[in-house]
């Protein structure tokens, strides 16, 4: 691959933050800066939370590479800075971002599109709320999410009122607003975007009873199987809707989808992340591998796309 590298200019690596999610984008930044100082490219770190982010016309950068993950990074507020000072960056604009961050919004959006999604309810802090009632309505189980976070933090399981009511008031500790999602039994998957195509996809197994923070980051032990054993009918159907999924929220660029698919083979997309994680052994790397996109190169793609 022939590449100018003086074409980027200066480039900030914008990673670290303040989000609950601030030491998965430590790792992530890291990789991505070594990634393009190997290659040449005049790239240096930018963290928001020791640099205001009018230091980046201050010494001049001429584009940014955002690996911040969670809010302030991810939700569009920082998408928005950067277009308003007229400094290019990767992946999704202000408006997308917002959408694909905030769970709650983006069901509404995939129901209004007829996109496969499980049922839901929604509850605010402050209001009352009946957890008998939320049970009866999602049969008996349900995943109980913050509506703005990631990397799983937040999340909890349930299937009694007891459990239930302590699991939504946990979420409260991270949101005002929790999505409480009907329990889907199944295969986790994951579809990776780059630049409009989907990637092979990722199924992910493991031992805890749902993909958690510690199964992402912890404990080591779940299986990742990429391509997807899913038959060929099923991958494409998955990649398809994948794609549609991410233009509905509005994405560009890369990201990435999550499903489960249940034991009827029936589609239920998660939710959609704007900035996934970026260190060499995260899924959007694992995906591009598959299909032989090393590492150095996805971020030359990723970065590319602020030309």
């Amino acid at each position: 691959m022939s590449l100018d590298v003086n074409a980027f200019g200066k480039v900030a690596v914008m990673f670290g933050g303040e989000s609950a999610e601030r030491t998965v984008s430590l790792n992530s930044g890291a990789a991505v800066l070594n990634a393009l100082v190997a290659q040449g490219i005049d790239a240096h770190k930018f963290d928001p939370k020791d640099s205001p982010l009018t230091d980046l016309t201050k010494h001049n950068f001429d584009r940014v590479f955002i690996v911040l993950h969670g809010r302030g990074g991810e939700d569009g507020a920082l998408q928005g800075a950067l277009s308003y000072m007229g400094l290019p960056f990767t992946g999704t604009g202000a408006q997308g971002s917002a959408f694909a961050m905030d769970k709650v919004r983006s069901k509404y959006l995939f129901l209004g599109a007829k996109l496969p999604t499980a049922p839901f309810c929604v509850v605010n802090k402050g209001e009352d709320f009946d957890c008998q009632q939320i049970l009866s309505q999602l049969s008996g189980k349900v995943m109980v999410k913050p509506a703005n976070e990631g990397s799983s933090i937040g999340m909890g399981e349930a299937h009694s009122v007891e459990q239930l009511a302590s699991a939504i008031n946990n979420a409260f500790n991270y949101d005002s607003e929790v999505l409480v999602e009907q329990w889907v039994t199944g295969r986790e998957v994951t579809v990776s975007i780059l630049n409009g195509v989907a990637l092979p996809i990722i199924e992910m197994r493991t031992s805890h009873e749902f993909y958690d923070y510690d199964a992402k980051y912890i404990t080591g032990d779940t299986e990742y199987l990429c391509p997807a054993p899913l038959g060929a009918e099923l991958t494409k159907e998955v990649q398809d809707v994948a794609v549609k999924v991410f233009n509905i929220v509005g994405g560009s660029g890369w990201g990435r989808v999550d499903f489960i698919i249940d034991e009827n083979n029936k589609l239920n997309v998660l939710e959609v992340n704007t900035v996934p994680g970026m260190t060499e052994t995260s899924l959007v790397p694992k995906a591009a591998a598959a299909n032989n996109i090393d590492f150095s190169s996805l971020v030359i793609d990723i970065l590319k796309g602020t030309l």
